[in-house]
Parts: C-alpha cells; sequence; structure tokens
C-alpha cells in the first residue's frame, strides 16, 4: 500500500471512529481546516475521506455548508429500516443459497465470538462496548458473505453502517428489557446453517424492525 493510500486510509478509519461514537455529533459542520488540524492531514486526503463517508451515509454534503455529521431523523430512519429490510434479506437468501461449507463456518466462529463478548462497557455500563460493535458488525457482514454479488453485499453493509450511527445516539439496547438480541442471533444462525430461507428471512426482518421501533420508542434525540 502506498504512503499516500496509508493516510488516506488513516484518516477515514479516524474520522468514521469519531462519527460513530459521537466524538463528531449528528449535525456537526466538518470544516476543511478544522478537519486538517484534528487529524494531522490534506485538505485531499479529508475530502477523500469524508467523500466515503457520504457514500456510506454517515455524512453529507450539504450546498453552501459543505460535509457535516448526518443528522438523526425519524423519517430517514424509517426509510433506512426499509431498505435495509429489503436489501439485506436480499443478500441473506443468496448468501444461503450460495454459500459453502468455508462460509458457514465463518458464521459459526464470529457468532461465537459475538456471543461470548459484553454487550456493554464493562467500565461503563452506560455505554456499548467497542469490540462488541465491532464483533456485531463482522457478524452480519459475515451472513452475507456466501452471497456471491458483491455490491449487493457492498450495498447491504453500507446501509447497516448507516443504521449504526443511530444506535450509537441511542438509549443502548441491553436496555430494553424485552429483547434477547444474543437469542435473536442465535435463531438467525441456527435457521442458517439449516438452511432455512424463509425462517431465517423472517427472522432477519424481525431483527432489524425491532431495533428500529426500539428506537423510535426511546430516543428522544431523534427529530420528525
Amino acid at each position: 500500500m502506498s504512503e499516500k493510500r496509508t493516510r488516506q486510509q488513516v484518516a477515514y478509519d479516524a474520522l468514521r471512529a469519531d462519527v460513530l461514537s459521537g466524538r463528531l455529533e449528528p449535525g456537526q459542520k466538518l470544516p476543511f481546516a478544522e478537519m486538517c488540524e484534528r487529524y494531522g492531514t490534506s485538505v485531499g486526503v479529508i475530502r477523500e475521506a469524508l467523500t466515503r463517508l457520504v457514500g456510506e451515509g454517515l455524512v453529507q454534503s450539504v450546498p453552501q455548508i459543505g460535509f457535516t455529521v448526518t443528522p438523526l431523523s425519524r423519517s430517514d430512519l424509517l426509510w433506512l429500516t426499509d431498505a435495509r429490510c429489503e436489501i439485506e434479506i436480499l443478500a441473506l437468501r443468496r448468501a444461503i443459497r450460495d454459500g459453502d461449507v468455508t462460509w458457514e463456518s465463518s458464521v459459526l466462529a464470529i457468532h461465537h465470538q459475538l456471543e461470548r463478548c459484553p454487550q456493554m462497557d464493562p467500565d461503563d455500563p452506560a455505554r456499548f462496548n467497542e469490540r462488541w460493535a465491532q464483533l456485531h458488525a463482522s457478524f452480519h457482514e459475515t451472513l452475507l458473505a456466501g452471497c456471491e454479488n458483491p455490491r449487493l453485499r457492498r450495498t447491504a453493509n453500507d446501509l447497516r453502517a448507516a443504521a449504526e450511527l443511530y444506535r450509537r445516539w441511542s438509549v443502548p439496547l441491553g436496555h430494553s428489557s424485552d429483547r434477547d438480541i444474543a437469542k435473536e442471533h442465535r435463531d438467525i444462525v441456527e435457521a442458517v446453517l439449516a438452511r432455512d430461507t424463509e425462517l431465517a428471512a423472517d427472522l432477519l426482518h424481525r431483527h432489524i424492525s425491532l431495533t428500529t421501533e426500539f428506537l423510535l420508542s426511546t430516543d428522544s434525540s431523534i427529530a420528525d
């Protein structure tokens, strides 16, 4: 990897982490001068990183204003959830159809890691455990990895990344007393390994939809 490409990747990773962690807040402006100073790099590198984040739905490019962190919106969350249910479930159906034994093994492996990682930060139970968040993203990506269409997988993963912004600015999911997210994951894995496409699709649809319903019912920071 070239030095220029390395700088671009480092800036992108740092910006993305700051958006998802809330260090850069929803709706916050991202002026080039401030971002260059913050990340110690050039305008060109920052522009490319922000453009990539626009593609993931984490940042917006607004005429006459520039780049901003995507604001939270009830209507956007509903549209995002609708798109996720359509695209992610299609990719899962393809994965079940196309995936081989190696894919099945990778699903089992990442699920095993996810189950053994606490969802909330042991040092601060009110915050997400960053390691759990990483494993959770990898789990959902691995579920779709059996799908042979890379554009479909990429679109599904980008939509899920955009939804992560809402999760990070909501009441932690672990505080929902009527949900057992670990069981939801186990049920999805069992259906996938059994190659029960309809059940797996229904379970994933419910998993995605319940998250949105919970966010809308508990997070007053999501504007109409």
